[in-house]
């Protein structure tokens, strides 16, 4: 049995890879990626098939914000020249879900800037979210910042599903990512929508300087979190930002972080998120074999590809999408 093999076995046991074993995974030289795909696939297929979940995000609030992260454009450091308005009103927001029902796509995610909701901003998110759940079968997520237990719980009786809450990168390399806030305030988010019987989903970036025994501390950390869903973004190196040089990824490398996550984080969503488009290239296709979830059309400030190409990449697999 190959050591990728082994792994996979590992994971489908229920355990855990070492250290070692998990950063032989980042560290894996580019022509183990077949093998190491298969591996991973397998553990992908035992628990969702070949079953792809399509996710519609609306940026329901832009720029604007106070938060200093420096991958974002909209951030308060950033110069990127990007649209910026307040947030979206309620009738806005519900055809925006009838776009997502158009599209297919099974989630549909809220997604506004800023540090955390104002109680205009939530009761406006509140409202639509309970509109669409009355027209619409849809999945709603929210991702509006840092949340208070009065507020998560009110998300929850309006009908919000699930709660984005990224955890963006690794606790010891958070401070040279954002200092306006800590790692640790955004875990306590993702853990108190938890508590308010929320679906928590958690993240993180691709490039951002990283190291790879960073990313092995992401992924252990994603899986003690417990995300239900877990959005891997590239990093889109946005002019303007702080971050706009910083781009050292290769598809290969993306393809063997993504099987990291389905070896620690076997049982979980993983979705292919902001940047596929940039750093997987023409190796999109190969991420399916590890991850189950995609996002549709454009993201928060960047452009996304065309949702026909999405379809044809899920049936040329021999895929299908999850309703």
């Amino acid at each position: 049995m190959s050591r990728w093999q082994e792994y996979a076995k590992i994971a489908l046991a229920g355990d855990l890879l070492t250290q070692e074993q998990a950063l032989s995974v980042v560290q894996a030289k580019d022509d183990q990626i077949l093998a190491m795909l298969d591996a991973a696939f397998r553990v992908r297929k035992h628990y969702f098939g070949k079953k792809v979940k399509l996710n519609m995000l609306i940026n329901a609030k832009s720029g604007l914000c106070p938060e200093d992260c420096g991958y974002c454009s909209q951030s308060i450091v950033s110069t990127a020249p990007i649209e910026k308005y307040s947030m979206l009103k309620k009738d806005v927001l519900v055809e925006g879900a009838k776009e997502a029902v158009a599209r297919k796509a099974g989630t549909y995610c809220i997604v506004a800037s800023g540090r955390g909701p104002t109680e205009k901003e939530l009761a406006e998110v509140i409202e639509a979210v309970k509109e669409i759940k009355e027209e619409h079968p849809l999945k709603i997520c929210a991702c509006l910042g840092i949340l208070n237990d009065e507020q998560a719980q009110r998300l929850q009786e309006a009908g919000v599903d699930r709660y984005n809450h990224n955890v963006n990168t690794s606790a010891s390399h958070y401070e040279k990512i954002t200092t306006t806030h800590t790692y640790d305030q955004r875990v306590q988010t993702v853990k108190r929508v938890k508590q308010a019987g929320i679906s928590p989903c958690s993240g993180f970036i691709i490039g951002l300087g990283e190291t790879k025994e960073q990313i092995v501390e992401i992924a252990y950390a994603l899986r003690e979190l417990d995300a239900d869903s877990i959005p891997v973004n590239f990093l889109h190196p946005i002019p303007g930002t702080p971050l706009e040089k910083q781009n050292d990824l290769t598809p290969s490398y993306c393809l063997k972080v993504l099987c990291l996550l389905r070896f620690i984080c076997p049982t979980k969503e993983i979705r292919v998120a902001g940047g596929r488009e940039i750093h997987l290239r023409t190796l999109q296709p190969l991420a399916l074999y590890v991850a189950n979830s995609i996002f549709l059309g454009d993201y928060l400030t960047t452009k996304g590809q065309e949702s026909q190409i999405d379809y044809q990449m899920i049936a040329d697999l021999g895929f299908e999408v999850d309703h």
